[in-house]
């Protein structure tokens, strides 16, 4: 069962959730006026994941929550959850190319995350725009004219027709003679509160265009690929250096290989004795060809 889909049965469904995508992110913290990108490893103390979902009940509502698996604990835990009107901003750091980093604006804080592969950023980004324009109308919209004296804080969490609704001026009774002066009561003047929206900025076109469905099976393509990579160079044994001993050095193929290779060196050792034996041979057999020849001499004179 892959991470998605644990995260999804363990954590959302209980809650009557759907959970549209999970990506692993991490930390990002700048020093100094320099970014630097601060990495905690998968084995370390804890796996951090980015969930987006949406309610089951209705009307239904998209909510962005941080899940954490802590090492050598199997289930899930939820450590913050937002609801998308908390959402100002979403920062794609580069609209030019894909890059693994992208920053989260809310209400009271700002998140700067980073994914482990820009695949998986940017499925994020574009699953986030293609929901918050089904469930929340789009990145903009109009502005919604609400009654003075509501604040806006409450405005934008309430926000609905039913509330803006004014009786209709009709004619005003003239007053009684001899009488206290009767009041009229009129509406109040209504002020135009923006519907403060999400806004996307540095997201690349194709993040936020038409052609989406098309992008997402392309990322999520890219994405399997680089996870398959990752398992294999994990599987791939580590390179020998010198001085350590092979990936046959134990085991009954070690043995094995230790005889053969004390058998040749034998083999070599006896090899070169009988070279040398030769070598002598010759030499003795050269000195009596020499004095034969000096005899042969001697006598024939």
């Amino acid at each position: 069962m892959s991470a998605q889909s644990d995260i999804n049965k363990k954590v959302f469904v209980p809650r009557g959730e759907t959970m549209l995508v999970a990506v692993e992110v991490r930390r990002r913290r700048r020093t100094a006026g320099r970014r630097i990108l601060q990495l905690s490893t998968r084995g370390g103390e804890y796996a951090t994941y980015l969930c987006l979902s949406v309610t089951n009940r209705t009307p239904p509502q998209l909510l962005i929550t941080k899940v954490k698996q802590f090492a050598g604990s199997a289930p899930f835990v939820t450590r913050s959850q937002w609801g998308v009107d908390q959402l100002r901003q979403v920062n794609g750091i580069d609209p030019n190319k894909d890059c693994p980093d992208f920053d989260l604006v809310f209400d009271n804080t700002v998140d700067q995350w980073l994914c482990s592969s820009s695949a998986e950023k940017c499925i994020f980004i574009l699953i986030l725009y293609q929901a918050y324009k089904t469930y929340s109308g789009g990145p903009t919209g109009p502005p919604v004219c609400l009654p003075a004296g509501v604040g806006k804080v409450g405005a934008l969490r309430r926000m609905s027709l039913d509330a803006v609704r004014i009786a209709p001026r009709g004619p005003v009774e003239p007053p009684v003679a001899g009488g206290p002066r009767a009041r009229t009561l009129s509406p109040r003047r209504k002020s135009c509160v923006p519907a403060r929206g999400t806004e996307f900025i540095n997201c690349q076109p194709k993040l936020t265009g038409e052609a989406c469905t098309m992008n997402l099976v392309i990322y999520r393509f890219k994405a399997f690929c680089t996870r398959l990579k990752k398992r294999v160079l994990a599987k791939r044994p580590a390179p020998r250096h010198k001085g350590q001993p092979g990936p046959f050095s134990g085991g009954i193929m070690g043995n094995v290989v230790q005889r053969v290779t004390v058998s040749l060196g034998e083999r070599g050792q006896r090899l070169t004795r009988a070279e040398d034996q030769t070598l002598e041979l010759m030499h003795k057999a050269q000195q009596f060809a020499d004095t034969a020849h000096k005899l042969s001499l001697k006598y024939s004179k």
